[in-house]
């Protein structure tokens, strides 16, 4: 039986908790239906003692767990996630020393942000929520994101992206410790796509607003408000009291991308849109997104959102 630890954070989210909580009792379910011993023991762990979420299970204080086999860390429902790795910091040192017994870590959507503040992501790969890839690169640059993936495994460590794809991650983790058959038995179960390997289309872009710097501001409010006619840095800063270069270098400091980048970035959120709400053929998008250029459009927008156009209307425009 494999020796599993859940971990209930300081303002875990309780989806996330719920959703791993099920998944290994139906595998465990059906192991035991079958007249076999159950493959997980699951033990959720606390920091104290006065956690009564999901009282099913057991619960263990953190220093009274032994070494696990596989530790999981599920989603933050705080959205300020350097106060949620401060009030977890303990986990931190205990997640080093079971890693290096030979512990299996994964971690559920913004669950990556705790794991990589112990170091032992740096070097390694990992995907997070898409919305969160900016302030985990900023956090964290030795770890080398994939903002785009669902799902990464390096070594003993595995990170999964937002929402949904918690399951995917588990049926992961149950492929390699059950067996395929046992995985696709629980994606049937609960209607999962296994196939789903890219996460980029779900991303919002959320352009950092609160920040004191008013040059960058001023042309931040330019590109949003002329998106459909300015091609280049000159046309954005134009009536900008800065030099080229100052409000390039102060853009990419408070940002975290370039003008330009924003610019490409506020065309595309318009083209989503657009395919999402309007039935605009294909030309009228492009041009009313702020593209001259098809080819360039359609080159552009798979890069960013991980399928064509077409693709993105298809999936998301209401029917």
């Amino acid at each position: 039986m494999m020796q599993v630890g859940i971990l209930l954070p300081h303002n875990f989210r309780l989806l996330s908790v719920a959703a791993i909580l099920d998944v290994f009792d139906t595998v465990n379910g059906f192991y035991i239906k079958d007249g076999h011993e159950a493959p997980f023991n699951l033990n959720l762990i606390t920091l104290d003692n006065h956690c009564n979420s999901f009282s099913a299970h057991p619960h263990l204080p953190l220093e009274d767990t032994g070494q696990l086999e596989l530790i999981l860390i599920p989603s933050f429902a705080n959205p300020d996630i350097k106060d949620c790795i401060h009030t977890n910091s303990e986990y931190l040192p205990w997640l080093n020393k079971q890693y290096a017994e030979g512990a299996e870590i994964a971690t559920f959507c913004t669950g990556a942000f705790l794991l990589a503040a112990s170091g032992l992501l740096n070097g390694k790969t990992a995907t997070t929520h898409v919305d969160a890839c900016a302030a985990f690169s900023t956090a964290f640059p030795l770890v080398h994101l994939k903002a785009d993936k669902t799902v990464t495994q390096d070594g003993r460590l595995f990170t999964s992206g937002g929402a949904t794809s918690t399951f995917h991650l588990l049926l992961h983790l149950l492929q390699l410790h059950c067996g395929k058959d046992m995985a696709i038995k629980v994606a049937k179960i609960f209607a999962i796509d296994m196939d789903r390997v890219n996460q980029s289309y779900f991303s919002t872009f959320q352009p950092v607003r609160h920040h004191n710097d008013i040059l960058v501001a001023s042309a931040q409010e330019k590109i949003e408000n002329n998106y459909q006619d300015v091609a280049t840095i000159e046309e954005m800063i134009k009536d900008i009291p800065s030099s080229r270069r100052n409000i390039v270098r102060r853009f990419k400091q408070v940002i975290g991308i370039t003008p330009i980048e924003y610019l490409q970035q506020t065309r595309i959120e318009a083209a989503k849109k657009l395919l999402e709400q309007t039935t605009q053929q294909m030309t009228e998008v492009i041009y009313n997104s702020g593209y001259n250029d098809p080819k360039a459009f359609r080159k552009v927008f798979r890069k960013s959102v991980g399928m064509t156009p077409s693709q993105y209307r298809d999936k998301f425009q209401p029917k």
